[in-house]
């Protein structure tokens, strides 16, 4: 999960920032500041899914041959262009010549190569899978890199946009504190508990950063981000963790408001290697007791989508499959007493992000009155890492998965849901091997199958929730990577 993997990768993770309030003098330094609501606990892409890595690194630091825009739209970065062979297992990278690292040195295919064969060589397991579609990497020349596949993927491209296709600067040693890439800015320090500064990479070889810092700010606290945008300490508040809180920004002299969309489905993930979590009747019994527009109303001030499955709005194959399991309460005792389940205890193990413990109070209430007992534990975020995700201690949790198209993870029967389904593995591989005209109607039908199935309940979908102050631009509209990409923000300061 890029829990975004997801990462888990996987997660969904609340930004702000903040600016400098005084127009700078010749000598002075301005300064972008970004608030996130976790601290990672490493800055190593390859071995930790935390999303909060690639929130603050991809695209501002680490670039990849391709990149994905705010619409979802897949354009060349480090690579001036490429191009796919007839039958679709040959990808040819030929690389912008004026493409160099902050250290200077130049960004060549044998840098390219190695930084493929190191995602591959990842103790990440996700992505391992992302990867394991290829045959062969080579360099035939400096400036030309060919990817050959085993086998068409729709989805192989799609991922090196994002971590998969990061390319590290070949004198990186150490890449969990000091992360050395291609990008506008340079890693410049990391005080726990605090903050990460990014330099100016003044030597960029594109279109130079707009500032001279950008400091990621570590504030978990939604009322102090929210207090801190209107003392006017914040240039931007990025994914508001606090939604009623919007009303407050509402001086268009002074805030600027954004709603958009994400690619975070929040995910009361069943743990299917458990014998009451196996049974198809209780996983759907627990879908028709929760009622999922009055949880948005309650833990996230209406705001965001409701969906059935796990795609969202922005994926290509998205349809609305929000009502497969309505709100019935009397259909979930039913299923359950069909199914002569009686007495059900389920432990439900959360992390303590912002829209966790709220959540979780509520399905707890819901399920009760079903005759379903949950006993809610909150842990924080690395100990929920370590725990749940990747020790599989636990029967329900919810989480936000924050990776694009993340649907490919229930597919993993390694992956901390332990979803062993062999027919929507079958699906998966069939969707992302067909023609790209199949490839919509094929992921369609893999997003029916999990959603009747009920291998989860998707609760709903984050929103994007922008507050920007007065003159800041180029904001993404949606959020469709795990960057919150500064490259296309300026201020009219």
């Amino acid at each position: 999960m890029s829990v975004r993997s997801g990462v888990i990768l996987g997660l969904v993770l609340g930004l702000s920032g903040i600016f400098s309030a005084c127009v700078p003098s010749p000598d002075s330094v301005r300064e972008l500041s970004i608030g996130i609501t976790v601290e990672p606990t490493t800055l190593d892409l390859t071995t930790d899914s935390a999303a909060a890595i690639p929130q603050m690194l991809l695209y501002n630091v680490y670039e990849t041959l391709v990149k994905l825009d705010s619409q979802g739209a897949i354009h060349p970065l480090l690579a001036s262009r490429y191009e796919v062979s007839a039958d679709s297992l040959t990808y040819s990278f030929s690389l912008d010549h004026k493409a160099k690292f902050a250290s200077g040195t130049p960004v060549d295919a044998d840098c390219v190569v190695a930084s493929i064969d190191r995602i591959r060589q990842s103790p990440n397991k996700t992505l391992q899978s992302q990867m394991a579609v290829i045959e062969s990497v080579e360099a035939p020349s400096a400036d030309l890199v060919v990817v050959t596949l085993k086998e068409p993927s729709n989805f192989w491209l799609y991922s090196m946009t994002g971590v998969a296709g990061i390319v590290f600067d070949p004198a990186s040693d150490d890449l969990a504190m000091k992360p050395q890439g291609s990008g506008p800015y340079q890693f410049d320090s990391w005080t726990s508990g605090d903050r990460l500064t990014l330099a100016k990479n003044e030597s960029y070889w594109g279109t130079p950063g707009r500032f001279e810092n950008v400091v990621f700010r570590f504030i978990p606290d939604p009322n102090a981000m929210v207090a801190a945008m209107l003392s006017g300490d914040l240039d931007i508040a990025g994914e508001m963790t606090s939604p009623d809180s919007l009303s407050l920004f509402s001086d268009e002299s002074k805030f600027t408001v954004i709603e958009g969309t994400t690619n975070g489905e929040v995910v009361l993930g069943f743990n299917h290697s458990r014998e009451n979590m196996k049974n198809l009747a209780v996983r759907q019994a627990i879908c028709h007791g929760i009622d999922r527009a009055a949880l948005v109303n309650t833990v996230w001030g209406g705001k965001g989508e409701l969906i059935g499955t796990m795609t969202v709005p922005t994926d290509p194959y998205y349809e609305d499959l929000s009502d497969t399991y309505s709100f019935d309460p009397e259909k979930a005792k039913q299923l359950l007493a069909e199914a002569g389940v009686s007495d059900l205890s389920l432990s439900l193990r959360i992390p303590t992000l912002p829209y966790g413990p709220k959540a979780a109070t509520f399905i707890a209430s819901q399920l009760g009155d079903i005759g379903i007992t949950v006993t809610v534990e909150e842990l924080d975020f690395p100990r929920w890492l370590e725990e749940v995700y990747r020790d599989g201690n636990y029967d329900m949790t919810i989480v936000a998965h924050v990776e694009a198209r993340d649907i490919v993870n229930f597919a993993n029967r390694e992956y901390y849901w332990k979803y062993d389904n062999p027919e929507f593995q079958a699906q998966i591989a069939l969707a992302d091997r067909s023609t790209p005209q199949d490839f919509v109607p094929q992921m369609q039908i893999a997003a029916r199958m999990l959603a009747d199935d009920a291998a989860a309940n998707w609760l709903f979908v984050f929103p994007n929730l922008i507050v920007a102050r007065e003159g800041i631009t180029g904001i993404g509209h949606n959020m469709t990577t795990l960057s919150f990409d500064v490259t296309t923000i300026s201020s009219k300061d």
